[in-house]
This record gives structure tokens, C-alpha cells and sequence, in this order.
């Protein structure tokens, strides 16, 4: 990479995704579910569950300490985190029956410009919700930074576009689980 090339992780954002689905039930029981952070386990691929750390549990300002799980094959040749693992989050938007986000925290506890959550919008005739989660990057987290620390710009690009991949399957995979979750609990 010459010098007067910026770096793919520079990019802003860096990672901006979301995923929809149809939600047979109303949003405000959408959302009862989604905000109940605990309970991610039923539904993330890699969350699995976690506590309330402080304040209110789903109250704007609450911090979450999510218990995470990672494969080995999970885009297998980056020198990611592997196994289980911890991080906090807090919450940033508590709207109840509308938007529910996070975000995550660095290991000091400070914000990082890394936002996931839910916006439910009605289904339009019926009862029905359409259930949108969504995944913000701004700028790199400390944890992106020390995955491609050593990584050849190819190599960084190669690991930007997987990881996307992944965030996508990932959002697409946690909404049918929640469809499931709510439409057959």
C-alpha cells in the first residue's frame, strides 16, 4: 500500500447493514422480546445471553454484559477472538413497540461508534410487524483494529468483505429465530 492510500479500515462506515422480516404479532410484543437481552441466546448466532450490569434492565443507559461464542471456522484464517467471550453494551434507544439498540463498549468501558438493534414497523392491514435489525459500524472498534494490525491491505480488504458477508448472514439468520420465537412461543 503506498502512502498516500487510506486503509479499507478508515472507510466511514465501516460496516452499515440491515435485514427485514415479516413478525406475525403486534410490536409491542416484538419488541417486549428483542429488548429482553438475556434471552439473545434463542436467537443470536453468537450471543449467548448474558446480565443486566446497571440500571434499569432495557432502559436507555442500562449495561449489558453479553456472554459471546465463536467457531473456528467462522471466516477461520483471521486471527480473531475464538471460543467464548464477554463484552458490555449500552443501551441507546428504548422505544417501546418502535426501536431498541446498543452500543458496544470498549474493554475500558468506553462508547465505540458500534451500534446494533431493532426497529419494528407495523405490518401495514392486520395485526403484523415487520421486524428490521440493523448493524452500524462508523468507524473501526479497538477489536477490528487489532484483528487487521498485522494483516497486508489485500488481506484487510479480503477481511472487510467476509466480515460483511458474515454480519449479514448473521442479521438474517437472529430474525428467523426470532420469528420463530414469537410466532410458535
Amino acid at each position: 500500500m503506498s502512502a498516500s492510500l487510506t486503509s479499507i479500515v478508515e472507510s466511514r462506515p465501516l460496516f452499515e447493514l440491515d435485514a427485514r422480516i415479516p413478525v406475525e404479532a403486534p410490536p409491542a410484543e416484538v419488541y417486549r422480546v428483542v429488548s429482553d437481552l438475556p434471552r439473545s441466546a434463542e436467537w443470536s448466532p453468537e450471543c449467548r445471553g448474558g446480565t443486566w450490569v446497571s440500571g434499569a434492565p432495557g432502559a436507555v443507559g442500562s449495561v449489558f454484559r453479553g456472554e459471546n461464542h465463536r467457531p473456528d471456522d467462522v471466516v477461520g484464517w483471521a486471527p480473531l477472538v475464538r471460543g467464548t467471550w464477554h463484552t458490555e453494551a449500552r443501551v441507546v434507544r428504548a422505544e417501546p413497540g418502535r426501536s431498541f439498540a446498543w452500543m458496544m463498549l470498549s474493554h475500558a468501558g468506553a462508547d465505540q461508534e458500534s451500534v446494533w438493534g431493532f426497529d419494528i414497523e407495523p405490518a401495514g392491514e392486520g395485526a403484523g410487524s415487520v421486524l428490521v435489525h440493523r448493524f452500524r459500524m462508523g468507524t473501526a472498534t479497538a477489536g477490528i483494529r487489532k484483528i487487521v494490525a498485522d494483516l497486508d491491505e489485500e488481506a484487510r480488504e479480503r477481511f472487510i468483505e467476509e466480515w460483511t458477508d458474515k454480519i449479514a448472514s448473521d442479521l438474517d439468520a437472529t430474525l428467523a429465530r426470532i420469528k420463530a420465537v414469537i410466532e410458535e412461543g
